[in-house]
């Protein structure tokens, strides 16, 4: 369970508060507004933000002092956030090994397994300029199945691709955090996200990080504030 308890950030005259609680294994989307907050509040979840207020707890757990890297969250950016100078091998090797040191050859043999589970066999040589757009957020995809860790946050990574793509994208994300059993945070501008991938939605609009409601629910009875923000 991800716990949001009283949370409340604020930077100059902005400010988001949040209060609820996520089950672990459940599809999160999170919509809203331009500039509302949904970044920010995967910011503050992943610990690149932290809480003027309030608390972020995991299973339980307080991990609001902890930095990113000790929490349980992998997060997936849009701009995919691989290094240009590293072949796709070395890019997921620093999933397992985050100093830069050799991976051992079993290491070596998970990150081609990750690559193949996400169609890339065979690539581990390419470095990311080789690879399209598609390949490209598959190669972040794989980093994030090495991780193994039961938070997944995604930062409209899929934004850049076609409606196709996005929907191989996403059907993607619902089959390896299936495996992982994964808690799975999605933002998105597009609605049609939400309800094509999401059990829940999370709503940020007006300063606020609405408690979850069931997705389908939510778009066949919508608050003010979602029939704004639809048109």
């Amino acid at each position: 369970m991800l716990t949001l308890e009283a949370l409340r950030f604020q930077e100059g005259d902005y400010a988001l508060s949040a209060d609820f609680s996520l089950a672990a294994g459940r599809r999160v989307a999170i919509i809203g507004p331009s500039g509302a907050g949904k970044s920010t509040l995967l910011d503050l979840i992943a610990g690149f933000r932290k809480p003027g207020e309030g608390r972020v707890l995991w299973q339980g757990q307080d991990i609001t002092d902890e930095p990113p890297d000790r929490r349980p969250v992998a997060m997936l950016f849009q701009e995919n956030n691989l290094f240009p100078h590293l072949d796709l091998r070395r890019n997921l090797g620093l999933a397992l090994r985050p100093d830069g040191r050799r991976v051992t050859p079993a290491e070596a043999d998970a990150v081609d397994r990750a690559l193949e589970r996400v169609g890339l066999d065979g690539m581990g040589a390419r470095k990311p300029g080789a690879l399209s757009g598609g390949q490209q957020s598959r190669a972040s995809l794989a980093r994030v199945l090495l991780q193994k860790r039961p938070v997944i946050a995604l930062d409209e990574p899929f934004a850049a691709l076609g409606p196709a793509l996005k929907d191989e994208m996403l059907a993607l994300v619902r089959e390896v955090s299936g495996e992982l059993g994964a808690l799975v945070l999605l933002v998105s501008h597009d609605p049609q996200d939400a309800r094509r991938f999401a059990d829940e939605t999370v709503l940020v609009a007006e300063g606020i990080a609405a408690a979850p409601r069931a997705t389908e629910a939510l778009f066949a009875d919508p608050p003010e504030a979602l029939r704004a923000y639809l048109g």
